[in-house]
């Protein structure tokens, strides 16, 4: 059987493997002339900055595909744990230290409102059963046909999956402060926590279950020690080449087509693309879509876009931790700002990242290594990036100095930034979301984009816009879907 994969995310990667140790002769093609998708490397004066994911969860699914060949993955990479997972600061300044250490968050949570302990441990048992539906029994079930969901509606409804993250946290917590915290998961994944189906609640407990975990060189280096597994089991990869259309026959794959005009036939294509996109721009969609499919597509809700500014700074600010959250003052109007309104806020909220607290390899001797992440609205909102790409960069920057970092600017010594333009153009997202579409029930399971198309035999999906969603977890348990509808 030969398949071909489109993109090099995670999804992408995995399911390369995954088929190769089914026996196919896999063919992985990528645009970039470098593996990764949103987990490209950027190397400027030796600052290593990793493009996209850094909070690596469930590292069991990253080491599983090592095992496929009977490989270590220590051999390959080195995950190390965290012991702070987050710092969450709040505008008046107050810090929280999210952790594993259970003693600890209790006394913070204590500090901060005594009756809100007894509804944390209840919060974590909640969300414990949702991970063991969610995630452990579903997350690498196909939901390619009704029945399938309609049987797991009663559980799901069971654990109240027709809440939001946010409504199911404050059901436990009285604290605003301590509301935001356990409510942010579902930004990570791209989702407002007011609209994102509770499903997702289970993030909070995968993280106490498995930890949070660093790869030692970058989120990148996992990315190479996967492509030297990839080459040591024979997957061809074509760097530096797009596909611009696949080739049907009536409604059956044959292959695609290259921007080179080089043409490759195949059994099976997995797209690791944004669904939308393959289907808008590589497939004939308007003569053989369905109009059901025509509807569910044009209803979909896409996630928020992403502003990413990275930054080397001469000065070593050791105060700061791995991973920072800031919060603005508002939190609910920031978030409709962002997803409902499409327009910008100065009142931001951001993911401040520091891979050189952990690791000093990531910046030359006596510097320090950052990026830092705004969500902001996508680019429905017709919003000029060419111009207002440097005034956001400011406002950020004036405010980490305010909040976190004295001095910043003075300090910086390299930089550059990415806007949802990059997202929309390099990675081809529809309007340059960060994840695709938004985790909501009605866009959950069944109701996603289908990991087997619903229109083309021989077509298949993985990454964040199709079952069971965005996140290194996700995107890696999409690729194990693959395993059950595939021979």
């Amino acid at each position: 059987m030969n398949s071909i994969v489109i993109g090099s995310g995670f999804g992408g990667i995995a399911a390369a493997l995954r088929l190769k140790a089914k026996g196919h002769k896999v063919t992985l093609v990528e645009k970039q002339n470098d593996l990764g998708g949103r987990a490209r490397v950027f190397k400027r004066n030796g600052f290593t900055f990793d493009g996209g994911p850094t909070v690596i969860t469930a590292p069991y699914l990253i080491n599983e595909l090592f095992e496929l060949f009977n490989k270590n993955s220590k051999d390959y990479i080195d995950l190390v744990p965290l012991n702070t997972w987050y710092q969450f600061i709040f505008e008046d300044k107050s810090k929280f230290n999210y952790s594993g250490n259970e003693t600890e968050m209790k006394n913070q949570i204590e500090k901060i409102s005594k009756e809100d302990v007894e509804g944390y441990l209840k919060l974590v048992n909640f969300t414990k059963k949702i991970f063991d539906k969610g995630f452990t029994e579903l997350a690498d079930v196909p939901f390619d046909r009704p029945f399938v969901m309609m049987k797991q509606l009663p559980a799901l409804l069971k654990l109240k999956s027709y809440k939001s993250v946010y409504a199911l946290v404050s059901s436990y917590i009285k604290n605003e402060k301590l509301r935001r915290i356990l409510s942010m998961h579902p930004l990570l994944v791209g989702g407002n926590p007011f609209t994102t189906t509770s499903i997702y609640g289970l993030i909070l407990y995968l993280e106490k279950k498995w930890g949070i975990h660093y790869s030692m060189g970058g989120t990148g280096n996992i990315i190479n020690g996967l492509e030297k597994l990839m080459n040591e089991t024979g997957v061809e990869i074509i760097k530096g080449h797009e596909v611009t259309k696949i080739i049907l026959d009536n409604k059956k794959i044959k292959g695609v087509q290259l921007d080179n005009d080089q043409n490759i036939n195949a059994n099976y294509i997995i797209c690791n693309a944004d669904p939308p996109a393959v289907y808008e721009n590589l497939l004939n969609e308007n003569k053989n879509n369905s109009i059901l499919f025509k509807w569910k597509k044009n209803r979909m809700e896409y996630s928020m876009g992403l502003f990413v500014y990275y930054f080397g700074t001469k000065k070593i600010y050791k105060d700061i931790e791995h991973h920072t959250i800031k919060f603005g003052n508002k939190y609910k109007e920031h978030l409709e700002d962002i997803f409902d309104n499409k327009r910008l806020n100065n009142d931001i909220s951001y993911y401040l990242h520091r891979p050189s607290a952990t690791d000093k390899s990531m910046a030359p001797e006596g510097h320090d290594c950052f990026y830092v992440l705004v969500p902001v609205p996508n680019n429905q909102s017709n919003i000029n990036w060419e111009t207002e790409g440097d005034k956001i960069k400011n406002l950020v920057i004036d405010k980490m100095e305010k909040d976190l970092m004295p001095n910043l600017g003075e300090n910086i010594v390299e930089d550059f930034y990415l806007t949802p333009n990059y997202f929309e153009k390099d990675l081809n997202t529809k309007y340059g979301s960060g994840f695709s579409i938004q985790p909501k029930f009605s866009q959950s399971a069944y109701f996603r984009f289908h990991n087997k198309s619903e229109i083309y035999n021989g077509l298949y999906f993985v990454g964040a816009g199709t079952h069971p969603g965005a996140g290194v977890p996700g995107v890696l348990s999409s690729a194990k879907v693959l395993d059950k509808i595939i021979q």
